[in-house]
């Protein structure tokens, strides 16, 4: 957890004190003792493909390529291509069935 100085709003830095460790700031001589212990987790939230890239209107506007829908079986289907891995991965490429009663989305 980020702590601030109230004085010149600085970074607090966590440094050994004579007893107990303390936050110090490094630009004035602001000293705070910790008198409890201090954690906290953020998790950060994953992206949501779905909604981002493969928006209705999102897929619609692209490319389409031969694909045969696992769902109804359509040969026609939208594509988009992402980088979602890491740069040595290879793009993933997200479909969607041109069939209108259908609209099932896939990824290969």
């Amino acid at each position: 957890m980020l702590s601030f100085c109230p004085s010149c709003s600085n970074l607090l830095v966590l440094k050994d004190g004579a007893t107990s460790l303390v936050l110090c700031c490094t630009t004035c001589p602001y000293i705070s003792n910790i008198k409890r212990a201090m954690t906290n987790r953020v998790y950060p939230k994953l992206k949501e493909i779905d909604k981002l890239i493969l928006g209705s209107a999102a897929l619609h506007s692209g490319d389409t390529t031969d694909a045969v829908c696992p769902k109804c079986s359509h040969d026609r289907a939208f594509y988009v291509q992402l980088q979602i891995r890491s740069a040595d991965e290879p793009m993933t490429t997200f479909f969607q069935c041109c069939n209108n009663k259908c609209n099932f989305k896939w990824k290969d």
